[in-house]
């Protein structure tokens, strides 16, 4: 894929820094990032599901979501998540906590930097922070990188979606 993800993991620090880029504006990749009815359509993995209970993307807003199994399973898991705004600045920067509801107590920093490329694309350059090694290694283990691919990828399709049926 022409803009697949890119993940790093520093060794021996509890960080993980991201770069990918969208041939879509910086402004539309924001958009789907705080508009709570394209969030859900594409966050996570291929197969989940997500309901948004709160998502307040604003500076001291809050978020939590849903996520569970699309099979007709009625005892599907579901994986909860949530956290704080801190910082918002529209089209450029979301500042925010992440907590994964089955692991309580380890709660990330997570920034996110939407910059705009020539050609009308973008890039999204993140850096998430965890409060020790070892809870960085649980969530690389748990196959976080793919999990973030397939959500940008859908993130990507969904855009081309909606704004090819905008005419844009």
């Amino acid at each position: 894929m022409a803009n697949a993800l890119r993940l790093t993991a520093p060794e021996g620090t509890p960080l993980v820094h991201y770069v990918r880029e969208f041939d879509l504006p910086a402004a539309e990749v924001f958009h789907a990032h705080a508009d709570p009815e394209l969030y859900r359509q594409w966050i996570g993995p291929r197969g989940l599901s997500t309901r948004i209970d709160v998502h307040d993307c604003r500076t001291g807003g809050a978020y939590r979501f849903v996520q569970r199994g699309t099979d007709e399973e009625q005892d599907a898991p579901e994986y909860a998540f949530r956290g704080v705004f801190h910082t918002v600045r529209e089209n450029e920067l979301i500042v925010q906590t992440f907590e994964y509801e089955g692991w309580p107590d380890v709660v990330t920093l997570e920034y996110a930097r939407f910059e705009e490329l020539p050609g009308g694309r973008c890039r999204l350059t993140g850096r998430s922070v965890y409060p020790t090694l070892e809870a960085r290694e649980r969530y690389l283990s748990e196959d976080m990188e793919a999990g973030m691919s397939e959500g940008y990828e859908r993130l990507e399709e969904l855009l081309a979606e909606v704004l090819g049926g905008q005419g844009g």
